[in-house]
């Protein structure tokens, strides 16, 4: 769901913010994040001291299939 809260999100998103938009810890929240960033569907850029999630081709991808799926059900 964290790939599909990233598309829809109408402003920068950081990691602190998609923590509190899924209610999760952000320590958790890391974490998948280093691993969605090593199957290459997101990417982090860097902002001064903050970064922030952008999704990569590929996750906007999945993002679309999953929210597909989602309105199926």
């Amino acid at each position: 769901m964290m790939l599909v809260e990233l598309k829809n999100a109408s402003s920068d998103v950081y990691a602190s913010v998609l923590a509190k938009q899924i209610d999760c810890t952000y320590s958790h929240v890391v974490k998948i994040l280093q691993e969605m960033q090593k199957a290459d569907l997101i990417n982090f850029k860097k902002e001064g001291r903050l970064k922030l999630l952008e999704l990569t081709k590929k996750g906007q991808e999945i993002a679309s299939n999953i929210e597909s799926i989602k309105t199926r059900l």
